[in-house]
C-alpha cells in the first residue's frame, strides 16, 4: 500500500471510529431521557353505580443496571411519577438486567428498593418478566413482598372496583393464561384487566378484557426509518408492537419500557410511561 494509500485508509477509519462514537453517545443520550408520559382513557360498560374513574400508571422493563439504569435513576423517576397520583400502578416485568455487557450489577435489594417509594392507593402490582427469571427470580419476590408490592404469577386479586389478572412470563415459558382467567372468576364482580409483562399472551384471551397493560418489546428500543425495529421480540411480529392498540375487539397497552436490553441505546423509541384512565362509558359522551 502507498503512503497515499495509507493516508486515506487511516483517514476513513477515523472517520468511522468516530461516526460510530457519536451514533452511541446520541443512542445513550437517547435511552438515559426522562420518560414520555403518555396518555389515554378507555370507557368501560358495566362500570359499577357510583364509582369513579381509575387512573393506572404502566411501568414496564425498567432494567436495573449499570451503566443506564442505576436504582438512582430510577428513584428520580419515581419520585416524579408520584406527582401523577395514579390510583394503582402496574409493573409488567422485566425488573433486572443481566445482560454481559452491563457495567454493573445490582443485588435483588437494591433494584427493588426504589419501588419501595411508589404511592398508589390500591397497591403497586408486578408480574414478572423473562430477565427476572433469568436472574434471581425467589429473592427479587421476597424483596417485593417486603417493600410491599404484590406480585402476581398466574393469578389475580381485587381491587376496588378492578379484578386485575397477573399473567406470568410467555416468552420464557412461565404463563398459564386458562390458570389466571381461572382466578380472576373465582373473584366474582369488577372491571377485569390484565397485566403481562408480553403482549403475545392476547390472543389466548377467551374474551376481551376492559384492557391489557404489558411490556417487552421495547416498542423496537433500535428503530430505524424505513427499515423498521431490529426485533420486537414477539412471535407476531408487530402485531403488538409498541402503545395504545385495538387488536380486534381487545384494548392492549405496550410500554417501551423505561431501561435497555442487551445495549444501553435507544433510536426513535424514547422511554416511556403510560398514565391510562378506565372510566364509566357514559361519562366519556
Amino acid at each position: 500500500m502507498s503512503p497515499k494509500s495509507r493516508g486515506k485508509w487511516w483517514r476513513w477509519t477515523a472517520f468511522a471510529v468516530l461516526l460510530g462514537a457519536l451514533l452511541f453517545a446520541k443512542g445513550y443520550w437517547n435511552a438515559t431521557r426522562d420518560p414520555v408520559l403518555r396518555a389515554a382513557t378507555v370507557s368501560v360498560a358495566d362500570w359499577p353505580a357510583g364509582q369513579g374513574s381509575v387512573r393506572i400508571l404502566l411501568l414496564s422493563d425498567l432494567h436495573v443496571a449499570g451503566p443506564d439504569m442505576p436504582p438512582e435513576r430510577l428513584a428520580r423517576i419515581i419520585d416524579t411519577l408520584n406527582r401523577l397520583k395514579p390510583d394503582l400502578v402496574l409493573i409488567a416485568g422485566d425488573l433486572v438486567s443481566e445482560r454481559g455487557v452491563a457495567t454493573h450489577i445490582y443485588t435483588p435489594a437494591e433494584v427493588i428498593a426504589p419501588l419501595g417509594r411508589l404511592r398508589a392507593p390500591l397497591g403497586v402490582v408486578v408480574t414478572p418478566g423473562n430477565h427476572d427469571h433469568w436472574f434471581r427470580p425467589d429473592a427479587l419476590r421476597g424483596e417485593m413482598e417486603k417493600q410491599g408490592l404484590l406480585v402476581l404469577q398466574n393469578a389475580a386479586v381485587k381491587a376496588g372496583p378492578l379484578i386485575i389478572g397477573g399473567i406470568d412470563d410467555d416468552y420464557s415459558g412461565h404463563a398459564d393464561v386458562p390458570k389466571a382467567l381461572a382466578a380472576m372468576d373465582a373473584l366474582g364482580a369488577g372491571v377485569p384487566i390484565i397485566l403481562s409483562h408480553s403482549p403475545d399472551i392476547v390472543p389466548e384471551l377467551r374474551r376481551p378484557v376492559a384492557a391489557v397493560f404489558a411490556g417487552h418489546t421495547h416498542c423496537g428500543q433500535i428503530r430505524f426509518p424505513v427499515i423498521g425495529a431490529l426485533s420486537y421480540v414477539s412471535r407476531y411480529g408487530d402485531r403488538f408492537a409498541c402503545g395504545d392498540i385495538r387488536d380486534r375487539a381487545q384494548r392492549v397497552f405496550v410500554g417501551a419500557g423505561l431501561g435497555t436490553s442487551i445495549v444501553p441505546i435507544r433510536f426513535n423509541t424514547p422511554p416511556d410511561v403510560w398514565l391510562v384512565t378506565l372510566t364509566p362509558k357514559d361519562a366519556s359522551r
